[in-house]
C-alpha cells in the first residue's frame, strides 16, 4: 500500500518540510493541504491511502518527523490501512483525533 500524507499548510506557515520528507520510507508522498480543521492544536496532519484513515493534531513535523515516518510504514503494512497496535508510532498515537472508515 502507498500513502499520502497531508501536511496543513495553515497552522505553521513557512514550515520546514525537508527533514520530514528526508525521514519518509518509499511509497510516502507529502503534500501541504491548506487548513485541516484542527487549529486548536496545531499543526495537523493527515494519513490516506487505499483504506483507512487517520487524523492527528499537535504535530511537530521536524521533532516527530521519526514518528511520522514510523506511522507511515506502519499504516502502509497494515491489511486495509487498519493500524491494530500503534505503539510503533511513538508520540503521534497520543496526538490522533479521528479515523476515518474505508469506503
Amino acid at each position: 500500500m502507498t500513502a499520502i500524507l497531508h501536511l496543513c499548510a495553515t497552522c505553521r506557515p513557512g514550515v520546514e518540510t525537508g527533514p520530514l520528507r528526508d525521514a519518509l520510507p518509499e511509497g510516502v508522498e507529502l503534500r501541504l493541504h491548506e487548513c485541516l480543521n484542527a487549529c486548536g492544536k496545531p499543526v495537523a496532519l493527515s494519513v490516506q491511502g487505499r483504506g483507512t484513515g487517520y487524523l492527528f493534531a499537535g504535530v511537530d513535523p521536524v521533532e516527530d518527523a521519526a514518528d511520522i515516518a514510523a506511522t507511515a510504514r506502519t499504516y502502509m503494512a497494515a491489511p486495509g490501512g487498519a493500524i491494530e497496535d500503534a505503539r510503533p508510532c511513538g508520540r503521534l498515537r497520543f496526538c490522533l483525533i479521528g479515523r476515518l472508515p474505508a469506503i
